[in-house]
């Protein structure tokens, strides 16, 4: 059975963590199916957006942990290695998809699993969800982007505490902390994501590409007024500008 599930609707392709026995747990097939998945987003025009969310009651639990010899007189073990050659690529094509990525949040999302979901764009998050950095309690730091997206959201203070104590986070109070964009009853997580998702792939995929490139960068302010001044020049440049200002000129939706 594949570890990920994929499909394309209405220009949106969801992807589905498929592994609910293990709430979703990384291993290294779910990591290429979602590269390839990943891949073909990024060189198909039919896809605009991505929806990525977990099957069953878990968004993700992080790395399974349960092929990894920790056993005293074990040989030591490289997790650079792993965070090299999956996370960090995962984290990085997430980012610089010059498409839309929605994360719909249905349950846990520990370790790995939770800082996955926050590199995606945009974030909903089921009621009953919670969001655990869980790498202290293994003697480990919060790795997958974690230590650069906790204290952008929601400030040092809270990345400290929720990064030392790896307490579970509600999704409400997420939301309330800005660390992600929305919470929603569980029956109607699926249906908004997909609602907003779909109407951000029919937007201007270029925008929101440039948009995404634009938002992430880490500039002072003199180069990111070249930034915006650079990519706004580009976009009048194109059909979707010169189609959009028609349309909202003529009232139309």
């Amino acid at each position: 059975m594949a570890s990920v599930l994929v499909s394309v609707e209405a220009g949106v392709q969801t992807l589905t963590l498929n592994r609910p026995e293990k709430l979703n747990a990384f291993v290294p097939e779910m990591h290429q199916e979602l590269r390839r998945a990943l891949e073909h987003a990024l060189e198909d025009p039919a896809i605009r957006a991505v929806l990525l969310t977990g099957a069953g009651r878990g968004f993700c639990s992080g790395q399974d942990l349960a092929g990894r010899n920790v056993e005293p007189g074990a040989a030591p073990l490289d997790l650079s290695v792993s965070l090299g050659s999956y996370y960090n690529p995962l984290v990085r094509r997430l980012r610089e998809l010059p498409k839309p990525v929605v994360c719909a949040v249905n349950g846990v999302a520990a370790g790995a699993g939770a800082n996955i979901a926050l590199a995606c764009d945009i974030v909903l998050a089921a009621r009953s969800a919670s969001f655990v950095q869980s790498f202290a309690r293994l003697g480990l730091v919060p790795d997958s982007g974690g230590t650069y997206f906790l204290p952008r959201l929601v400030g040092t203070a809270r990345a400290m505490g929720l990064a030392m104590l790896g307490e579970p986070l509600p999704a409400e109070q997420a939301e309330r902390w800005g660390l992600i964009w929305k919470c929603v009853d569980d029956g109607e997580l699926m249906p908004e994501a997909t609602a907003l998702a779909r109407k951000l792939a029919a937007r201007s995929t270029k925008g929101l590409g440039l948009l995404k490139r634009a938002l992430y960068a880490n500039n002072s302010l003199d180069a990111q007024l070249d930034l915006e001044r650079d990519l706004q020049r580009e976009l009048g440049f194109s059909e979707d500008y010169r189609k959009a200002v028609a349309e909202f000129m003529q009232k139309k939706k």
